[in-house]
């Protein structure tokens, strides 16, 4: 089984958990997901099977939308609900200053991950340390902020949604702009919107999968190359797919930089190449290029 699912994962089930679940309600030998959600968390995870799983990365490294609820006034000890509240100040904001602020973290800004995440030191998570009383020096990393919107500002609770680059910690940045208003907070509820081009209104969830016939689940598969549609495709023809299936270079040239492209041979995908100085060089192949005959060029 080769596909993608676009999966919307529920509340206070792990990543890992929810795609177990989702494999074995497709029957799929290999399956992985395409950038974890916390368990507090909801939203899209796309769910890769079998051929695909070889290009998450293309996922992982897109830009994510998010839409997500901070609690001010108060900070806990993880940034978020599940942590104990270590202190509460007075909230004394209007939306002038809520744009404001928001506002001032656009661009490119830099962020220190937290503690109480799956970011790994030494080969261990962060959160492992942190539950042992340790705590590890990090560095801080440089993410874009991309857009920020407010959609509700009442009372004590602010809804905002924001576009941003991988590695942003939305906890990190709730906490901050709890900071920045001078009053603190912590996230009590978010939901991933979107990744890349893909989007949770094209999601599917747990309960619905389990409704759906064995064909009306396998019907929601997108082919692999959905998810490398941002990168320029190229037709080979017979003779140049058997030497790029043997591992062989090929003289090539287009109006296109260097970089990775999407290989088609006979209208079927065959995988990813990479162009460097006019040679073509396979990058990340399917295992069988025969079974690629029953995925559609989509270029």
């Amino acid at each position: 089984m080769n596909g993608v699912l676009l999966f919307d994962k529920p509340l206070e089930l792990s990543s890992n958990v929810a795609m177990q679940k989702v494999r074995r309600l497709f029957g799929a030998e290999k399956a992985g997901h395409t950038g974890t959600l916390d368990p507090l968390a909801s939203g899209l995870l796309p769910i890769c099977f079998g051929e695909a799983t070889k290009y998450t990365l293309a996922l992982l490294d897109a830009d994510k939308r998010y839409r997500a609820t901070i609690k001010l006034g108060q900070c806990t000890t993880t940034g978020d609900a599940e942590g104990e509240v270590t202190q509460t100040r007075p909230v004394i904001v209007d939306e002038a200053t809520v744009l404001s602020v928001m506002q001032s973290f656009l661009g490119e800004i830099k962020q220190l991950p937290p503690m109480h995440s799956a970011l790994k030191y030494q080969g261990k998570p962060l959160y492992e340390y942190i539950r042992n009383g340790e705590t590890i020096e990090r560095e801080l990393r440089l993410i874009s902020i991309h857009e920020l919107i407010l959609h509700r500002l009442d009372g004590d609770e602010l809804e905002f949604s924001v576009l941003c680059s991988k590695g942003t910690y939305v906890r990190t940045l709730a906490e901050d702009i709890g900071e920045a208003l001078g009053c603190g907070g912590h996230l009590i509820a978010l939901r991933r919107t979107g990744i890349g081009e893909f989007d949770v209104s094209g999601a599917h969830s747990l309960s619905e999968l389990n409704e759906m016939s064995e064909e009306q689940r396998d019907e929601l598969l997108m082919r692999v190359d959905r998810l490398v549609s941002n990168l320029p495709a190229l037709e080979l023809d017979s003779v140049q797919a058997t030497r790029m299936a043997r591992g062989q270079r090929l003289g090539w040239s287009d109006n296109h930089p260097d970089g990775p492209r999407r290989l088609y041979s006979d209208g079927c995908f065959m995988g990813l190449g990479e162009l460097v100085g006019g040679r073509l060089s396979p990058s990340r192949l399917l295992s069988s290029i025969a079974k690629a005959a029953a995925i559609p060029n989509s270029a």
